[in-house]
Formats: C-alpha cells, structure tokens, sequence
C-alpha cells in the first residue's frame, strides 16, 4: 500500500482527463460530451450504490460496529436510513466516489469548454505545452503537489464527501486537467520519453524511504511540521515520479494495438466497481479461519481477480446489465471498434 497509495488515484484521473479529451474529440461538442459522460458514469454510480455496495456497508457494521440483523434485512431497510445512526453513512458510495468526481468534474470540464472559445482553447494548449516541458514538466507538478500536501491536506483530510474535500478536490482536479493538456501535447510526451526511467528510479527510492520510516517509528510516534513537511515531499516525489516512469513505459513498450486491448478496456470500469465489494465479503468469510495474511493475500487477490472477471462477462452477456455497469451496448461497442480500426 506505501507502494500504490501515493499515485494509483492520481494515475487514474489524469487518465480520466485523457480519455476525456478524446471522447470530447468523438462526441463533436460538449453538451453531447456531457449527456455521454452522465449516462456511462451516473447510472452506474447510483446503481452501484444500490446494488453493489451494500454488502461492504454490512460487513462494516457487523464487525465494527456490532449489528445483528442478517444482510436482507439490512438491505431492505437500514440501508436506506439516509444517515449515521448506525455509526457509518447509509446508503454510501465507499470506493465509487472516484465515479462520482469523474462525473462532476466531466460536467464542470463540458461548461468551460462551452463558454471558451475555439482560439482562446488553441491559446490554452499551446502555454500548456511551453509550460510542461523539459525540466518544467518534472519540477512545476512536483511543487505544486507538495505544496498541496504541506499546507492544504493538514487543514482539509480527505472525506470523500464530495462538498468538503477540498484537498482532493484540489489534487485531483489539477491532475485531471493536466491529463486533458497532456493527450494532444507533443513537447509533454516528448520529455516523458526522455525522463520516465530517473522519474520512476525517484519514485522507487522515496518508497523506500518511506517504507524506512514506518518501519522504524513506533506506532504512538510524533513527528515535528518540519519532519511532516519532508515525508510529504517524499510522498509526492514517489507520487509524481511513479506517474511519469508508469506513463513513459507504457508509451515506450505499450504503444500499440493489441487483440485484447478492446475487451480489457471495456472490463476495467466493471471491475473497479466490483472489486472491493468482493474484497471485503471474501475476507469477511475468511476471517474466522485464520488463515494468516500470506495465505490469506493469495486467496484473496485470486477471488478478487476471478469475481471481477465474473462480474464483467455476466454484465457483458446480458444486454439490460450493460448500461447499468457502464458497458457500452452491444451494437455500440462494435461501432466503437470499427471507429478505433478506421
């Protein structure tokens, strides 16, 4: 987790402003842009909310929160409290309100480039690309984020509300826009061919560090603002520097076509939303068998892995599912292939 934690979301939102420059490219406009968006991210946000993450929040209340009722009764009626009484919110979006950002900041993204002209858009990217290029495109971000993290996140820890998360409101707007600069940047792309393999040799050592440090402080340890500011910075170098290592590979090995590409990107968005559903019931069951974490880890990322895949040619089958778990209909998808081969 000291591993993943500094850049997985961060890597997901820039890839979500990418693609959202993209998409904006193949709908013609913004307001097509914004109906798309809302129809392959809201209906499955409130879907998963409904259908799929009740059992975390059972699992939740059960173990840590002492409740009784089975998950039926559960579901069919504390679920829909709209409140904390039982010690957490219900009904909740748990690991979905990255959808629900993506969704919203989709929307605010069809807005601004509604009310922005073609010229001043043109204007925009070119200063994008003077600006994250060279030495710019390491050190600018790298500032920023851990500026971000020194002095926003102590005043603003991340919720996950939507209407008080500032900090990662911040973050991951910022990284979600620069993803939309970065898909149509030459002069980006072309210092991330030259820097990824020090980026991600950075990236490796500040885990290091930071896997050093919790290894050695107790766990009642307090560190000073100064030493707090310097594991911040380190936190962001590993974030920053996993991002550009990660991109650069995949544009210097992964650069191409492949039989699976369609499938696996068409099996990622359900997977996400089933995944941690499937975590937190599986380790639910494997808890009294004491299994200890090795076995238990094993067990666990292979059931996860399997349930996902499950999910998806489940929902992929069933042409009604579909929509519902942000899978494009059948004859869409076959349009889209056709439209990526052209």
């Amino acid at each position: 987790m000291l591993l993943l934690n500094p850049w997985r979301l961060s890597l997901l939102f820039l890839i979500s402003g990418a693609a959202s420059r993209f998409l904006l490219a193949k709908a013609g406009g913004a307001s097509v842009f914004a109906g798309s968006r809302t129809k392959r991210l809201l209906i499955p946000l409130v879907v998963g909310m409904a259908v799929v993450l009740p059992p975390q929040a059972w699992v939740d209340l059960v173990v840590n929160h002492g409740y009784r009722a089975g998950f039926w009764a559960f579901w069919a009626g504390d679920y829909w409290r709209f409140d904390k009484s039982l010690g957490i919110t219900v009904p909740t979006w748990n690991h979905l309100w990255f959808v629900a950002y993506l969704w919203v900041y989709s929307l605010l993204l069809a807005v601004l480039l509604a009310l922005l002209p073609a010229a001043l858009r043109k204007r925009l990217q070119a200063c994008f690309d003077r600006l994250f290029t060279g030495w710019r495109l390491v050190l600018l971000p790298l500032l920023w984020f851990a500026a971000l993290r020194i002095w926003l996140f102590p005043h603003f820890p991340e919720t996950h509300g939507l209407f008080d998360d500032w900090y990662n409101h911040v973050a991951y707007g910022s990284v979600f826009a620069f993803g939309f600069g970065l898909a149509r940047s030459r002069t980006a792309w072309t210092t991330i061919a030259v820097v990824w393999p020090w980026a991600g040799l950075a990236a490796l050592a500040a885990w290091a560090v930071l896997a050093g440090v919790d290894l050695s402080l107790s766990e009642n340890a307090e560190l000073g603002d100064a030493e707090l500011a310097l594991l911040r910075t380190v936190r962001t170098v590993a974030m920053w520097g996993a991002i550009l290592g990660l991109l650069g590979f995949a544009h210097r090995f992964w650069n191409r076509d492949h039989p699976w590409r369609a499938t696996l990107t068409e099996a990622v968005f359900p997977a996400y939303i089933a995944h941690q559903t499937i975590i937190l019931v599986v380790e639910y069951w494997l808890r009294p068998l004491a299994l200890g974490a090795v076995a238990e880890f094993v067990v666990l990322v292979a059931v996860t892995a399997v349930g996902s895949a499950l999910f998806y040619l489940i929902v992929r089958s069933v042409g009604w599912l579909r929509p519902l778990a942000g899978v494009r209909s059948a004859q869409q998808h076959v349009a889209f292939r056709s439209q990526r081969e052209v």
